[in-house]
């Protein structure tokens, strides 16, 4: 069986060359930072734009390639962005109804489906109001209606819930995981809490290409990229597994921690929050503790902690620090300090998912491990 949804392209005045797919009913979020390539994932799909080279299928059918380019209008899909984008001059059933209709729907059974539609998002008895009588998450709860009401083959959804208050948003979220059972989805976002929440996987898009991928468990317990750790809120310390069990990074400096499985020497990684992370102008000598030489890149006001950006051997972490805590150290760019990490508080990873066991390297394992 053909995957609902196929990229394989390269866009080259934006730099991009993406390839990814996605499987039957499978909930894709596609995260990264700005200018990463995400928009023009999803306008690739959508037929907003033409790859230069490569292709696009939707359903097994290409829809744009070197010879074939299917306009927006003929593509079985169902968009959902940041604003509504409700038709003004419509009521709320026929904005809901346009999709069939404009398919070749009979009318009476276009409004039918649409108002089936407006029922499942909560909005029954809603349907002869006009889009500017709606608040904005009744207007983002119809464009939901109006985007599945023709059955899509794939449904997009752009940073869905970047323009509603966080009152609204967390039972729009509900709504769309209930809604989105066993369709095809591609999902733009920059919030962890709608992967968490919608995703089956995640692909992270970096320079126009895609750095990482893999479900949405793994990848928050196990971020396999700086972005992705980042990104949910964790720091992450690449460097090379040693004898004693420890990371040691690129240039020297050790990170001891903790692993949930017998890890192979070779490429690892060392994962921990910014919470886990003190500073120091000299180094305290405790033990078990890391002690990581680091030098101050940015400072950031974030209300109940500042969030301090810090260089260790070249690879960015962030301390969340209180600001009581931040007055007495005076921190400025480029002030060397240290960086303590309890060993307790580190969580030690494979780089690769255990890819060299898988393809049958012999390589001793350490420890310690966690046993909870």
């Amino acid at each position: 069986m053909p995957e609902p949804l196929t990229l394989d392209v390269t866009v080259a005045a934006r730099g991009v060359r993406i390839a990814l797919d996605a499987a039957p009913g499978e909930i894709v979020a596609l995260v990264g930072p700005n200018g990463a390539g995400k928009s023009t994932a999803i306008q690739l799909v959508a037929g907003a734009l033409r790859p230069d080279e490569g292709s696009v299928t939707i359903g097994g059918a290409g829809v744009a390639d070197a010879r074939v380019f299917v306009p927006a209008n003929r593509r079985r899909i169902g968009y959902l962005e940041q604003r509504a984008l409700l038709f003004p001059h419509l009521s709320v059933l026929d904005n809901v109804a346009y999709g069939p209709r404009a398919r070749g729907v009979p009318r009476a059974e276009a409004l039918a489906r649409a108002a089936s539609e407006l029922d499942a998002v909560g909005l029954a008895g809603f349907g002869s109001r006009r889009p500017h009588s709606l608040s904005g998450g009744q207007a983002q709860r119809v464009a939901i209606a109006r985007a599945l009401a023709f059955d899509p083959d794939v449904v997009l959804l752009d940073e869905p819930f970047a323009a509603l208050d966080a009152a609204t948003t967390p039972g729009l979220r509900r709504l769309l995981r209930d809604r989105l059972q066993g369709l095809t989805t591609l999902l733009v976002t920059h919030d962890p809490l709608d992967v968490l929440v919608l995703a089956d996987r995640v692909v992270a898009l970096e320079a126009g290409q895609v750095a990482a991928t893999g479900r949405v468990d793994e990848v928050f317990q196990r971020p396999p990229s700086a972005f992705l750790a980042d990104f949910v809120g964790l720091n992450l310390l690449r460097g090379t597994l040693d004898p004693g069990g420890a990371v040691r990074l690129e240039d020297g400096p050790l990170v001891a921690g903790m692993s949930e499985s017998p890890l192979a020497l070779g490429p690892a990684r060392a994962v921990f929050p910014p919470d886990a992370v003190s500073l120091f102008r000299t180094p305290p000598h405790g033990s078990p503790r890391n002690e990581l030489p680091a030098i101050v890149a940015a400072v950031e006001d974030r209300g109940l902690v500042q969030r301090v950006s810090l260089l260790v051997a070249g690879q960015r972490i962030h301390a969340d620090v209180t600001s009581a805590a931040l007055s007495e150290l005076v921190l400025a760019e480029g002030d060397v300090v240290v960086a303590v990490v309890k060993a307790t508080q580190v969580t030690l990873y494979p780089a690769a998912a255990d890819d060299r066991r898988a393809a049958g390297e012999d390589r001793p394992v350490v420890g310690p491990f966690k046993t909870e």
